[in-house]
């Protein structure tokens, strides 16, 4: 058994050109068969009809039987046209007599009448005595059991028939010619928009991402194509800028992580081996040696802790859901603020609105729904991070109401019009250029080009901040400019209507 070898399918050019030719062709082939049985019909039944008209007279049956006597002299008759009539006596014979004249061979008809195989007055078609042609013939009854069958040839209409086969047959090598020439423009005409997209992706596959496709007109099917084609380029071009992007924070995220490790893990080194040389040292030295040790052993645990807690952020957080009083938070921040010092005052207020810019409103209970712990840790980010970055005395706010949302964020926004909880803190510090601005909740980000940490921590406060604030379905807003000091603003969805009613959710 031979295999079966598979061969791949032609271009879609040849196949669109074998198919509007194949199915033209049988069209106009089918039209010319139908014409065909059309004409023949019409021409046989122009034929039967004057075999219907014709019906021998009486005289001739007798006639036909006189001239059948031994004595009669043998004779034909006369008929117009073409005509032909023969006789069969009572019991079946045909007669020698004959009616018409012609010089071409008369119908094949049978000795008996037996063997005529004709129905009363029903038109049939038989072969010539000699040669290709046929007759129409047709059987009448006469008197005394006497029958007779009248002839016409089928000379004109097969002549007719044929003239017309062999016109039909050029006509439809003609069409099929020109099928196929005028198909392959067409189809090339149709596929030009095709062969300008294969032309432009084969220049995006040679790498220039940034074309696209022309033919995008959306009442065509290739228009529809080329939309559905160049959302997906935008797609792919998208993907691959984010994916360099995120390659590129993350190289950046490692060497940051690694420079915030080196420096602890470098003075505990120092000073260990400082620790283990011979010569003596005083106690004061021992016990500075050791304080700086436990110090930067303490600045890298909080680092590995930020570490980790954004890694587990990121991977499967686990918040508690249950109602929050962010009134209640903001004022224990403020209390706690207090503790680490006067150097940075702290107030809480009502958040200004435009309606009233100055904040003379009375505080109101606001609240949402979450995870007070991880809230409280939002606050306590953003007050670190005033008293950081903001010299000695300068004053820190924090604001809590209902209202607005800032121009620069941490993620998207929340549906428009969709009420919010808002907590600001205000400090009135240098604020942030705009490029700081728009980089503020990345990882590791510092607007201090030198990276020293007496100007900051290690930069994960406020990524740790946001990414709570987003867990929470919210946001961290920035407003800021150089010289007017910075607002962050945590935006959270308001307390919903069910949960005001039933109370507290299970978390």
């Amino acid at each position: 058994m031979r295999p079966l070898v598979h061969r791949p399918p032609g271009s879609l050019r040849t196949r669109l050109i074998l198919g509007v030719t194949v199915l033209a062709t049988a069209a106009v082939l089918a039209s010319q068969l139908i014409g065909f049985a059309v004409l023949r019909s019409w021409l046989l039944d122009r034929v039967d009809q004057q075999l219907a008209d014709f019906h021998p007279p009486t005289r001739a049956y007798t006639d036909a039987l006189r001239d059948d006597l031994p004595d009669a002299r043998p004779g034909a008759g006369t008929l117009p046209s073409d005509f032909r009539v023969y006789f069969y006596d009572s019991e079946g014979r045909r007669l020698n007599l004959s009616m018409g004249t012609g010089k071409r061979a008369g119908p094949r008809l049978p000795d008996s009448a037996d063997g005529l195989r004709l129905r009363e007055a029903r038109p049939a078609s038989v072969p010539a005595a000699d040669g290709d042609s046929n007759w129409r013939v047709v059987r009448y009854s006469g008197p005394d059991g006497m029958s007779a069958v009248v002839a016409l040839p089928l000379d004109t209409v097969e002549g007719a028939l044929s003239r017309l086969g062999w016109l039909n047959l050029g006509l439809l090598a003609v069409t099929v010619l020109g099928l196929i020439a005028l198909g392959r423009w067409v189809v090339r005409l149709g596929l030009l928009p095709l062969t300008r997209m294969e032309r432009t992706a084969e220049d995006i596959t040679a790498g220039d991402l940034g074309l696209r496709l022309t033919d995008t007109d959306a009442r065509t099917e290739i228009g529809r194509l080329g939309r559905v084609l160049n959302t997906m380029l935008d797609r792919l071009q998208r993907a691959l800028r984010e994916g360099e992007a995120s390659e590129a924070r993350m190289r950046r995220f490692v060497a940051d992580a690694g420079h915030e490790l080196r420096t602890p893990l470098t003075a505990i080194q120092g000073y260990a081996e400082l620790a283990l040389r011979p010569e003596a040292r005083s106690e004061h030295e021992r016990r500075q040696a050791n304080r700086l040790i436990v110090h930067n052993a303490e600045r890298m645990s909080l680092l590995v802790d930020d570490l980790q807690l954004l890694a587990t952020l990121d991977k499967e957080p686990s918040y508690r859901r249950e109602p929050v009083d962010l009134l209640s938070l903001a004022a224990d921040a403020v209390s706690a603020a207090a503790l680490h010092g006067t150097t940075h005052p702290v107030d809480l207020g009502p958040l200004r609105t435009e309606a009233d810019p100055t904040g003379t409103d009375e505080l109101e209970l606001v609240e949402t729904v979450g995870d007070p712990h991880r809230l409280r840790q939002i606050l306590e980010n953003l007050l670190s991070n005033a008293r950081t970055h903001t010299p000695p005395g300068t004053a820190v706010h924090i604001r809590v109401g209902t209202g607005r949302q800032g121009r620069t964020g941490a993620s998207t926004a929340l549906p428009e019009g969709a009420p919010v909880a808002v907590v600001e803190v205000a400090d009135e510090g240098p604020g942030l250029r705009p490029h700081d601005a728009a980089h503020v909740f990345e990882r590791f980000y510092r607007a201090d080009p030198s990276r020293s940490r007496a100007h900051g921590g290690s930069g994960l406060g406020l990524a740790i901040a946001a990414t709570i604030a987003e867990g929470h379905d919210g946001r961290l807003e920035l407003d800021t400019a150089p010289g007017h000091g910075c607002v962050f603003r945590l935006v959270l969805p308001n307390l919903p209507a069910e949960w005001r009613t039933d109370g507290a959710a299970d978390s």
